[in-house]
């Protein structure tokens, strides 16, 4: 069952908006529901986060980090080398390519193969120029009694 969402209402009211609209809109942003690798992704601090993927099997030599702007693109390929005969092959060696969106100013801070878990530590850098900042007020310099009488009259004239 497929279900249409209507963004004419946002498209009227909202501006700059039009990456977030056209990933919404289009049929390929939910990946589909292959279930390998498994991976989590959490929330570890604020502007902080960790993917943290199971690559068991998988060398680093095998693997491929790729961070386009706003998306990252993790891949693994296992090498032909493998001349063994398997009686039983439970350990998944297939290729994979798995694909995360990325918002605005969030890069790869690293990444990590441990036992064969990937991790990978993502952080939000906001440039100094998109941070919020107080703006000074300026006052104007009083006006003495006098000008400022002389001001009305013109005024009024």
């Amino acid at each position: 069952m497929r279900t249409a969402f209507d963004l004419s209402a946002l498209f009227r009211s909202s501006i700059g908006f039009d990456r977030i609209f056209d990933l919404l809109a289009s049929r390929g942003w939910v990946d589909a529901v292959d279930g390998w690798p498994p991976y989590d992704i959490s929330k570890v601090g604020d502007g902080a986060y960790r993917i943290s993927m199971a690559v068991a099997g998988f060398s680093q030599d095998e693997l491929t980090l790729t961070h386009e702007p706003n998306l990252l693109v993790v891949a693994g390929r296992k090498s032909d080398e493998d001349n063994r005969q398997y009686l039983h092959r439970g350990i998944a060696a297939q290729a994979f390519e798995r694909r995360f969106g990325l918002a605005d100013h969030v890069k790869v801070a690293g990444a990590n193969l441990e036992n064969g878990m990937l991790t990978i530590e993502l952080k939000r850098e906001l440039p100094e120029e998109m941070k919020p900042r107080r703006i000074a007020i300026a006052t104007a310099p009083a006006l003495p009694r006098e000008q400022t009488r002389q001001a009305a009259e013109k005024q009024a004239a």
